[in-house]
């Protein structure tokens, strides 16, 4: 097929908030070696990408500045050496950058099939939250049946995703949110216990649910505060994996408890790494996990869809923290 030479895409035109969002007209990107084009549908709104736009989370070197990092269409062109994949053929893809846009490069061994009963919307809201807590939870974090697993922010992406995952293995899940409804929303996906932390201090309930002797992973995205007591919600050999730091990185802290309960912490980012890495996770999402959407033992949820032209809006949605489930960007 004959692809146009120009395509929409989005910039920030500076460090700050929504109002530096801007619509603009580029060049169609080509694919290189090991690297398709895939004409957008849809893509998915992150965190990161808001941190991007505030100027802290710059892409990678030598990768484009255009935001987003998940998305889902159909393939447009090949580059050299890919195989495995067809022109016309619908994916979603884990990008290093450039999803907010009509056509996007992506890394051939990080495109995949999209789950059989999904739409592209949904398709394209699952691989960043999929990859993330795939290789945390269950990769860092070791996660196994029977095991006691929490989670912070459960009515986000990554939180009821993770929901979903770690029930689905056999964990007895927790989940803190920010209000009734979403904690109703985290049970409906999964949880066995949703704790308000507005109404209810989550780290004496937890130690109340577990007769005190604490969880054995939790997933945190929050940091300040919340690292000290992640520690003492720990139990004996605990595994605190930390993704994100919605409040601060830089805390005051006793590393005491660590040692007298054999405690790991770890944590990850997901950008930087070398397509390689991805692929051995991207391997193991395929396998372990897309047969979970298929069947429909987990699944997507759409909070709100926007056009790539109101990509203020949803990024202003995302920082309110007001959405139950992923925020998308459509191109039509």
């Amino acid at each position: 097929m004959s692809l146009p030479a120009t395509m929409r895409q989005i910039r920030f035109t500076a460090a700050g908030g929504p109002d530096v969002i801007q619509v603009e007209t580029s060049p169609v990107p080509m694919p290189a070696a090991g690297q398709v084009l895939i004409k957008v549908a849809a893509a998915g709104v992150n965190r990161p990408d808001c941190l991007q736009r505030a100027g802290g989370y710059p892409p990678p070197p030598g990768a484009t500045d255009i935001p987003g990092l998940e998305i889902a269409g159909h393939i447009v062109a090949l580059g050299e050496n890919v195989t495995g994949l067809a022109m016309g053929e619908a994916v979603c893809a884990l990008v290093i950058s450039g999803g907010y846009a009509e056509y996007c490069v992506a890394e051939a061994p990080l495109c995949l099939p999209v789950p059989q009963g999904l739409n592209l919307i949904e398709a394209a809201s699952l691989p960043e939250n999929v990859f993330t807590v795939y290789d945390n939870v269950f990769t860092r974090g070791r996660l196994q049946a029977g095991e006691t697993f929490l989670v912070h922010g459960g009515s986000g992406g990554i939180g009821y995703t993770a929901i979903q995952l770690a029930k689905q293995a056999g964990a007895r899940v927790f989940a803190t949110a920010g209000s009734d409804d979403k904690c109703a929303f985290c049970i409906a996906m999964g949880a066995d216990v949703a704790i308000n932390y507005r109404t209810e201090d989550w780290l004496t309930r937890v130690k109340e649910l577990t007769a005190r002797k604490g969880v054995d992973v939790i997933l945190d995205m929050v940091g300040g505060d919340y690292m000290q007591q992640n520690v003492l919600a720990l139990g004996l050999e605990g595994r605190l994996v930390q993704i994100a730091f919605l409040k601060t990185s830089r805390v005051e802290f006793d590393f005491m408890p660590m040692m007298l309960r054999r405690l790991t912490l770890t944590g990850s980012t997901l950008r930087p790494r070398m397509v390689e890495q991805k692929k051995a996770i991207a391997d193991k999402v395929r396998s372990a996990i897309w047969p979970l959407y298929a069947n429909g033992k987990a699944k997507p949820i759409i909070h709100k869809i926007f056009p790539l032209s109101e990509t203020r809006a949803a990024h202003a949605l995302m920082e309110s923290s007001a959405h139950i489930g992923k925020i998308m960007l459509t191109m039509e």
